[in-house]
């Protein structure tokens, strides 16, 4: 049955609102407004609650045939409790350059949390990739409410892709949205470079007649702010100086004659916010207004007041807000919102997490045994999940104040864009935070909702389903045309581990689906029509998922920070471990290669094969065949050397050792990929794989190998009397995907393979670890062969929706 997530919706209390008046300039408001508000923001929510991916990463950047770690977790958007409503988790990977899905994992949920892995095979080019993470429930949304991080993928070269462009772009912010003339403001700021990344700017504001009016500095990541006072009539243009001493001219916003500002105060008092609204509005001397502050869609207060001559000056508490984004609106006498402003509270509300290692020196290959434990901010013991990567820092550069759970959940991801090094505004030892963070509240918008839309009197349908599951959706069509009726099918899945019988039903027009289906890696499907008049005429096409649309990047950008000596370091480790790993393939290839006979009885020439042998050949059988939803998804894993990366349409192949894709021959004619992955699968009698020497006979083409399609059809013993039955369908859908053991070796038992260096770069990984009842859990693992120092990195969420965030080391000599 098809889930909504209304009916899975808890029910959310109202943030405990402030009840002290500390001004006559202002009153909470109690009437009709107030009811009004609560009552469509909460209708809202319950049409439409949201949800927070964050996927927790091993290391920050990767290297071609390594393997990327991550563990996920998904919570409910408003209180950030542990969701159970949606239990499968779709990540993927991004090339920035083309947009192309490289890769897209199932992820099995368990009280809002999972685990995965994505192998980074040869075959995927180096450079900028995106990681992203969503439920299908947030596909209703924009691609802003996803999960995103910007990875990079290097290969042995080291060399990482250079943006296309090294112009600065500036934008300009009134405090509350508007520049009004005659009323004194403030104006953040925003200068980006190519890269997308925060760069010092400074420069000037001119007025018309060339005067300047103002000056302006950027303080931290290329933001600041600055005041000012626009004049009626005056047209202002700002000057960015440049390095080389000349300037580059930017718009700067453009004054209104009358209209609504606001600004906030959310520093010079720890347990106060104070607001200031001003209005110029012809013939008005005393303007009602209502000021509205919600966190993540729960109101908060909403109090009214007279905007006179002076202002409106409001003193609103901080203590019971929560930790997070803070959404303030002015709405004017017609109850519409006329200005907004976002405030960032930070009460420190976020769990106590340590990291103790035993020692703080370690041995080479000696065990470490670290001790982690995690309170609530009173300082009771926390049972909770965690996960916790430990990493080689001569190999691998932490970032910079990087994304963690805690700075996600109550900063990142209730912003618009890019936030650069998020942690910052969470470290207690930057005593700038604060202001910094004020002014990234300024520069950036809020991405959750509009008050258009909370306003609307008919909501629409939410066009994508809350999963717990696995669905298949289709279509059935008698003779190529839509069904007029409700028909019956029967569907038949199977597994190495699963044998299972069911009927559904399409609708009117032939749609039909069926949801909450749990299984790992594969299963085979068989639907047919049942037993009825004209079933045989039926056809079926299934609806194949489809990952969030891909926003593409202007230009390709490196989004890490890396130092020089340990990337080289990272790479030569990486390149031995991989070399060692290659002899080892290749000695057991030899090895079968010894024990294979070559004797075989002569046959006719198969006149479609230009070639006398191939390298590999692959014959097609009913099995094979009815598990595939192309060619290529029946080579998959079936022969030595060929990498399919991706499923159906959508996958593409390679041969080792080269990154283009081979060609394509169909009964002996060259032909386009897009043809053979069109074929149907039952149609084929047989693959053949040349490589290298083998695939020199069609010249250049076969450059990067060749793969040659044969066809029953294209056989001239071809029996027609197999045709496939008409009205059933066979196919193969994907499941959740099993996560692999994270291979961590036991130097106390002395194995053969142990003689090998180990230089590993991810010296432990441990997704899912979970503390007792006295919030405590040890783990244990052993160093690599490196002296070096160690970094250990821990991400953890209480079930009550409570992030928490820690790192720490030790030396290895």
């Amino acid at each position: 049955m098809m889930i909504s997530y209304a009916t899975l919706f808890r029910k959310i209390p109202l943030i405990p609102t402030v009840l002290v008046l500390l001004l006559a300039a202002f009153q909470w408001a109690d009437d009709d407004f107030t009811g009004q508000i609560a009552a469509r923001l909460q209708k809202y929510r319950q049409a439409f609650p949201q949800e927070k991916a964050y996927l927790h990463l091993d290391k920050p950047y990767y290297v071609v045939g390594d393997t990327l770690w991550f563990a996920g977790y998904l919570t409910e958007a408003s209180l950030h409790q542990a969701d159970s409503a949606s239990n499968l988790l779709y990540v993927d990977l991004i090339d920035q350059r083309t947009g192309k899905n490289v890769a897209l994992r199932r992820v099995q949920l368990s009280g809002g949390i999972g685990h995965g892995d994505i192998a980074l095979a040869d075959s995927i080019a180096p450079g900028p990739y995106t990681i992203r993470a969503y439920t299908n429930w947030m596909r209703n949304f924009s691609e802003d409410f996803i999960f995103k991080k910007d990875i990079y993928l290097f290969d042995e070269t080291g060399t990482p892709a250079s943006s296309a462009s090294s112009k600065t772009d500036l934008q300009f912010f009134p405090e509350g949205g508007h520049l009004v003339a005659g009323i004194n403001t403030r104006i953040a700021f925003k200068a980006i470079d190519g890269d997308g990344l925060g760069t010092d700017a400074e420069g000037f504001i001119l007025d018309q007649q060339k005067d300047t009016v103002a000056t302006f500095k950027s303080q931290h990541l290329g933001m600041g702010r600055f005041q000012f006072e626009p004049a009626p009539g005056k047209i202002y243009t700002a000057f960015l100086r440049n390095k080389n001493g000349g300037t580059t001219r930017f718009d700067f916003p453009k004054v209104e004659e009358s209209g609504f500002t606001m600004m906030v105060d959310n520093l010079s008092n720890p347990l106060k916010m104070k607001i200031l609204a001003y209005c110029k509005l012809p013939g008005s001397k005393e303007n009602p207004v209502h000021v509205v502050g919600h966190s993540r869609g729960i109101v908060a207060f909403v109090a009214k007041g007279k905007i006179s001559d002076k202002g409106l000056v409001m003193s609103i508490p901080t203590t019971d807000l929560p930790d997070g984004i803070t959404h303030l609106t002015l709405f004017n006498e017609q109850n519409k919102p006329v200005s907004e402003r976002l405030v960032f509270i930070d009460h420190s509300r976020r769990l106590r997490v340590s990291l103790n290692p035993t020692r703080k020196t370690y041995k080479p290959r000696e065990k470490t045994e670290v001790e982690l434990t995690v309170s609530d901010s009173a300082g009771n013991p926390v049972e909770t999940s965690i996960s916790v990567s430990v990493t080689d820092a001569s190999q691998i550069e932490q970032q910079p104040n990087d994304q963690n759970l805690v700075s996600y959940l109550n900063l990142s991801s209730d912003l618009k864009g890019h936030i650069e090094q998020p942690g910052y505004y969470f470290d207690p030892e930057k005593s700038e935070r604060k202001i910094y963070a004020d002014y990234l509240m300024m520069t950036q918008g809020w991405t959750r909702f509009h008050w258009d839309d909370v306003f609307r009197d008919s909501l629409p349908e939410p066009r994508y389903f809350v999963e717990q599951g696995i669905s298949l959706e289709g279509e059935a069509k008698r003779s190529g045309r839509k069904l007029s009726d409700k028909t019956m099918l029967s569907v038949y899945l199977s597994s190495d581990s699963i044998n299972s019988f069911m009927t559904a039903e399409t609708n009117q027009s032939g749609r039909f689906a069926i949801h909450n289906l749990v299984f790992s890696d594969s299963l085979n499907l068989r639907i047919q029509g049942m037993n009825k008049k004209g079933n045989q005429n039926l056809s079926f096409t299934l609806s194949l998922f489809q990952p969030f649309s891909t926003t593409m990047q202007k230009v390709p950008f490196y989004p890490v920070t890396v130092n020089s000596i340990q990337l080289s370091e990272y790479l030569k480790r990486a390149a031995q471990d991989q070399e060692i790993a290659r002899k080892i393939r290749e000695s057991r290839e030899r090895l079968l290669q010894e024990v294979t006979i070559k004797g075989k009885k002569e046959t006719q020439r198969d006149t479609r094969k230009l070639y006398n042998n191939a390298d590999a050949s692959l014959k097609i059988t009913p099995q094979m065949a009815s598990s595939a939803m192309s060619v290529l998804d029946m080579l998959a894993g079936r022969v030595a050397g060929v990498q399919v990366v991706g499923s159906g349409m959508n996958a593409s192949v390679f041969i080792r050792g080269n990154r283009g894709e081979p060609q394509f021959v169909l009964d002996g004619m060259p032909v386009d990929k897009d043809l053979v992955t069109n074929l149907n699968v039952q149609d084929i009698e047989s693959i053949d794989v040349l490589k290298g020497a083998s695939a020199a006979i069609f010249g250049s083409r076969g450059g990067n190998g060749v793969i040659s399609i044969l066809t029953k059809r294209g056989n001239e013993n071809y029996d027609y009397s197999q045709e496939i039955v008409p009205g059933v369908l066979i196919s193969k859908i994907a499941g959740f995907n099993v996560p692999r053991d994270f291979y961590m070796p036991d130097y106390q038992v002395k194995k053969p393979q142990d003689n090998r260096p180990d230089y590993r770069s991810t010296i432990y990984w441990a997704p899912m670890l979970k503390t007792g009842k006295d919030g405590k859990v040890k783990f244990q693992y052993f160093n690599t062969d490196a002296a070096t120092r160690v970094d250990i990195r821990a991400d953890v969420l209480s079930p009550a929706g409570i992030p928490g965030f820690a790192k720490s080391g030790y030396t290895v000599e």
